[in-house]
């Protein structure tokens, strides 16, 4: 994901890019072994960023964990860059319903309806829907997602994810009081086509804080596949500034 961002920072800033548990290179522990929950990745991940020294840091890697760390450490966060990363109910889309329904009814019907997100051509389509020109969209990140996906287990552990995901959501009021009582300095620089994060969620942050920096730019929600340089200016320039 910032595999086109870290070079265009690099050399004004120490970068660090994690695979969450699971994901990517990370290990991945049996599901008996460990729970994947939100909470349990932000632990991990919390004593990540201690056992390599970042006593502080500014922060976007996995919106529901990285709030959940300003939360726990508010006086660690310089500042929060969210590229899609929600943190208010009217951000979320009808693209939520299927999950939500699963969050109300956790029957096993319902958990095998969202077996169809998981699908390569899903994957794909998240990278690609709200994207003008698809040419622009390398094939390289949904090819590895889906590489990864379709390790054995895998999909056991994301159909938990999305279970977990309703304590995000229940937390939002949690994250939002942390936002008005410390005012974080905070950029927003948001896909406004994301099919699951509409452009409301970005702007709610000016209501928490008025002093908020928000850019859209016309792509979908993996906004760093097609506008890495323009991202990439607007943190230099965000960061730039006290």
């Amino acid at each position: 994901m910032f595999r086109d961002l870290i070079p265009q920072l690099a050399d004004r800033f120490r970068l660090v890019a994690p695979d969450l548990p699971a994901f990517g290179q990370s290990d991945m522990p049996a599901r008996g072994k460990f729970a994947y929950t939100f909470e349990n990745i932000a632990h991990v991940i919390d004593r990540f960023t201690e056992v390599i020294g970042l006593s502080r840091f500014a922060f976007d890697y996995g919106a529901p964990v990285g709030f959940r760390l300003a939360v726990r450490h508010p006086d660690r966060v310089t500042a929060i860059i969210s590229q899609n990363g929600n943190a208010y109910e009217e951000g979320l889309s009808d693209g939520w319903n299927p999950i939500r329904t699963y969050w109300q009814e956790p029957s096993e019907a319902n958990r095998e309806a969202l077996r169809s997100f998981l699908s390569p051509d899903t994957t794909r389509w998240q990278y690609t829907h709200g994207v003008p020109d698809v040419t622009a969209v390398s094939p390289d990140g949904y090819s590895l997602d889906n590489f990864y996906l379709a390790r054995p287990g895998a999909d056991e552990i994301q159909l938990d994810l999305l279970s977990d995901y309703k304590s995000n959501v229940a937390a939002y009021p949690t994250f939002q009081n942390y936002f008005r009582t410390h005012k974080p300095r905070l950029l927003a620089v948001w896909g406004k086509n994301d099919p699951f994060f509409l452009p409301q969620g970005a702007e709610a942050f000016g209501r928490d804080i008025p002093a908020a920096t928000v850019h859209f730019f016309d792509t979908g929600h993996f906004a760093l596949e097609t506008h890495a340089k323009e991202i990439a200016t607007a943190i230099r320039d965000f960061l730039a500034t006290e």
